[in-house]
Formats: structure tokens, C-alpha cells, sequence
């Protein structure tokens, strides 16, 4: 099985590409080899490539920049995963295409279903929600993964970011009423090659069983400003030396940004666990492997 890979640079991305080794060839597709920004080029370079399955994790994710950037946001998220189908639906090549809590409108506090309604507050959100539809009003063999929080010891995310800030502030500024279930790269590329484990016929018939969507994050709840204080106890813990003093937890219109952000970002795992038998670790387990990774980074005599 030829697997090609979206977004090799980023975080899911770069975590699925070694998961995936053992289920058969991987093409980690960067920018270089695959510019979904080239539309026109896209159907040419996959028929070259010749992939049996296509993942893309790939994204626009600069959330506040989007709302100036609305063009190229929608072409990356919004028209390149239509462009994706289009091929995959003449070539009879299942896509797995990411999507993410955005879509949704943040209100109350159940978690998201895959059926509920959408609505989302954002322009990144929009465009993702763009791409969603592109998928789907394709006839290929899809199945849109939507995740939460995506965080990984490498790359530019909150776990690094709270990490830079805590050696260089004494006290953080944390939003606490942003509900959500932190998600590493890792657990996704883990979950995503047990769903691949039994071949793309079982995955086919798993797939039809979901209608082609199913919500994928790590188990248990949280908020930024929790996310945060366990980073830095827990980089403390692994020997990390810290400025930070005090995390400080904040409302959101305390800390305005560019795009709104939704409240409530919980996902329902019900159907992932139902069709897929897959039951993601608790948050904070995952966070542990990560801050393991991140400690080694920032601790010299660990490298010696």
C-alpha cells in the first residue's frame, strides 16, 4: 500500500509518517513535492505519485492571521482538500482528510457530537469547514477526522509556547473558561494506524459505519489555563529550571485576539470507540510523553 501524506512538516504529519512505516510504503509529501497552494498542479503530481490512500493532515493554522489572510486560507483548507477528492474519487483512493472543533460554535457544555450542527466563529474555522464540504460533496471513499487542541514536543503550539514563557516570566496569564481535551500528534498518528491496522477494505467498511465522519481526541477535559499549570509542573518535576512563579488563570475578554475562539471544544468519542474499538489515553498521560520529549530538549545535562 502506497500512503501518501499530506503536511509532513507539521505536527500530525510529521508524527503519522513514522507510525505509519509498517503498513506499507510511506510518501511524506512536503511542500516541495505537494503545494496545495498550486491548485492546478495537485491532480497532476498525484497521478505521479500513484498513492492508494491519501491522508491530509496539511492546514492553514494561523488562526488570527486568517482573518487577513481569507484567500489563502480557503484555498489550503477550503478548496485543496476538494481538489484531493476530485482525484481520489476517479482513482477509487480512500482520503482521510482532518477537520477540527472550529467548525463547531463553541456554545454550552456537552460535547460535540459528529451530527450536531456547525457554526463557526472564525474564518480558519469557515475554511475548514469549507473543506469538510468539499470532501463530502464528493463520492469518494472519505472519512473527516476532527480533533482538538493538537499540541506535540516539536513545532509551534501551546505546549512549546507556555514552555519559552514559563524560563522567561515570572507569572502567566492563562484563558480558564476555554474548554477542551489537549491532543497530542502522537496519540493521532497512534490512532490513526490502529484504525489502518487491518487493511483499507476492513477501514472501507469501518468508514460506512461512521458515514464518513468521526471525532478523534484524548480522553478527559480541561482548560488552557489547566493545560498550562500542568506543563509547568510538570517540566518542573522533570528537573526543567523555570522563571514562572504564578499561573494566573483569566476570562477571555481578558486576553482579545483576532478570531473568536469557541468556549466549548469538547468532542464526543462515542462512535470512535463504538466502530473503531479505539480508546485514546487520558490527557494527561499523553502530556507526560511529550514532556518527557521536551524535558530532554531543555535540560543540557540530559544530552550528555
Amino acid at each position: 500500500m502506497r500512503i501518501l501524506v499530506t503536511g509532513v512538516t507539521g505536527q500530525v504529519g510529521g508524527a503519522l509518517v513514522p507510525r505509519l512505516q509498517g503498513l506499507g510504503t510511506v510518501i511524506p509529501a512536503n511542500k516541495t513535492i505537494l503545494d496545495l497552494t498550486k491548485l492546478n498542479a495537485v491532480a497532476e503530481t498525484l497521478d505521479q505519485l500513484a498513492p492508494d490512500l491519501i491522508i491530509n493532515p496539511a492546514a492553514y493554522t494561523a488562526v488570527d492571521k486568517a482573518e487577513d489572510e481569507l484567500e489563502l486560507a480557503m484555498r489550503i483548507n477550503g478548496e485543496a482538500p476538494g481538489v484531493l477528492a476530485r482525484w481520489a474519487t476517479r482513482r477509487g483512493v480512500p482520503l482521510i482528510h482532518f477537520s477540527t472543533d472550529y467548525v463547531f460554535d463553541g456554545r454550552g457544555e456537552r460535547p460535540w457530537s459528529e451530527d450536531d450542527n456547525t457554526g463557526p466563529l472564525s474564518v480558519y474555522g469557515s475554511s475548514k469547514f469549507a473543506g469538510e464540504n468539499e470532501v463530502r460533496s464528493s463520492s469518494c471513499c472519505f472519512l473527516i477526522v476532527r480533533t482538538c487542541w493538537v499540541y506535540a514536543a516539536r513545532g509551534k503550539n501551546f505546549l512549546r509556547t507556555v514552555a519559552r514563557l514559563a524560563q522567561e516570566r515570572k507569572e502567566l496569564r492563562i484563558v480558564a473558561d476555554q474548554f477542551g481535551a489537549p491532543t497530542s500528534a502522537g496519540l493521532i498518528a497512534e490512532a490513526l494506524g490502529k484504525m489502518l491496522a487491518n487493511g483499507l477494505e476492513r477501514f472501507r467498511e469501518q468508514r460506512d459505519q461512521v458515514n464518513g465522519i468521526v471525532h478523534l481526541a484524548a480522553s478527559g477535559e480541561t482548560s488552557w489555563y489547566g493545560f498550562a499549570c500542568s506543563i509547568v509542573e510538570g517540566l518542573k518535576r522533570r528537573g526543567v529550571r523555570l522563571a514562572v512563579e504564578e499561573v494566573i488563570p483569566i476570562r477571555s475578554n481578558e486576553y482579545p485576539t483576532r478570531a473568536k475562539r469557541p468556549h466549548n471544544s469538547r468532542l464526543d468519542l462515542t462512535r470512535l470507540h463504538a466502530v473503531f474499538a479505539i480508546n485514546p489515553p487520558y490527557w494527561q498521560a499523553a502530556l507526560a510523553t511529550e514532556l518527557d520529549e521536551l524535558a530532554f530538549e531543555m535540560v543540557p545535562s540530559r544530552k550528555d
